[in-house]
């Protein structure tokens, strides 16, 4: 099978945007590919999200919003990126052949350093981690969205640029291809910008049938109807675009009647999706609530997932000692008594 890696940061729970976005994709793919997939706790101490005190826990809620949503231990290699310090060391040695005015071009660190007055080196070096955690699988491709293809693209070039200094003439790394994923950019219940959790704008996937429906209520929807009696336009509301993922075709032409028509205000059109949002997501609710019942089975899963990603990461960081001049360690020698 070709392989594919995928990382995912430690916000916590899982909210309905990463399930959409990519949990559902991850999902299947397990059963087409050999899929190593990384909960990236160290790309996670650069971003705004990141608590020291909490960084474990919310570690432990994806890895269990991870299993509770599909993924399979026995077809997929899940497991937690600081579990295997291969990451860390590759991503000193492609430094070596990453140039910053590279880095520096990136559209994401270009957004985030303007809001910083003071930029951490990790913020810029973040794609060189990336990088390294395909690299080390020597991954065949890497299901991404369009706000990652800039990123991929940089470490389609880093390949090139060691395999052209260390290769000798052969590909010994190989440049990974992105796997577009065909999942949408999912909007916040702001309406206004990306599901995300630094926005307080998502609903979680383990949140119950009442957490769901609170924060549904307030939820922006169709500027236009300002009071039930304004025929609306579905096209342009993000509740509508909910519906799409969440309820029946037929459900789906019921609310664009009823909205078109205003025989339904926005809070009608909001129960309903609550009910079908509770009722899609409670399969995974219920699986969670058993791996949290047992806490030794995610520790299992996880332990087990870093043993095969660290054993094929050794063979590529052998190959990259070998091939960029690194004295072999060697076994020590038993010490004898005189």
């Amino acid at each position: 099978m070709p392989r594919i890696f995928s990382g995912i940061q430690p916000t916590g729970e899982l909210h309905i945007g990463n399930w959409l976005g990519a949990v559902r994709n991850l999902v299947a793919l397990q059963d087409r590919y050999q899929s190593l997939i990384c909960i990236v706790d160290l790309h996670a101490v650069t971003g705004a999200f990141y608590e020291a005190a909490l960084h474990a826990r919310r570690t432990r809620e994806m890895a269990v919003g991870l299993l509770a949503s599909g993924i399979d231990p026995a077809r997929a290699i899940l497991f937690v990126q600081s579990h295997v310090p291969a990451h860390s060391e590759l991503m000193w040695l492609l430094n070596a052949v990453t140039p910053v005015g590279e880095l520096e071009r990136m559209t994401q660190y270009k957004d985030k350093s303007r809001e910083l007055e003071s930029i951490p080196a990790g913020l810029l070096n973040y794609p060189i981690l990336m990088t390294a955690d395909i690299l080390l699988y020597r991954a065949d491709l890497v299901p991404v969205g369009d706000d990652q293809v800039q990123h991929l693209e940089l470490a389609r070039e880093t390949v090139r640029r060691w395999n052209a200094a260390y290769g000798g003439g052969e590909t010994l790394l190989p440049e990974p291809q992105p796997l577009l994923t065909e999942a949408k950019r999912i909007l916040g219940l702001d309406g206004e910008s990306k599901m995300s959790k630094s926005r307080g704008n998502t609903i979680g996937v383990l949140d119950s049938p009442e957490e769901i429906w609170q924060k549904l209520r307030p939820a922006k929807t169709d500027p236009a109807r300002v009071t039930k009696k304004d025929p609306g336009t579905p096209e342009i509301c993000n509740i509508f675009d909910l519906h799409r993922h969440f309820s029946p075709p037929e459900t789906v032409d019921l609310v664009a009647v009823n909205c078109r028509g205003a025989r339904w205000g926005c809070l009608d059109c909001k129960r309903v999706l609550a009910d079908n949002m509770a009722a899609t997501l409670a399969p995974i609710r219920e699986r969670a609530a058993g791996l949290d019942a047992d806490p030794s089975i995610v520790d299992s899963v996880l332990a087990e997932g870093a043993a095969k990603a660290s054993a094929l990461a050794a063979g590529t960081l052998t190959l990259v000692h070998d091939r960029m001049g690194f004295l072999a360690a060697s076994s020590p020698r038993p010490l004898t008594r005189s």
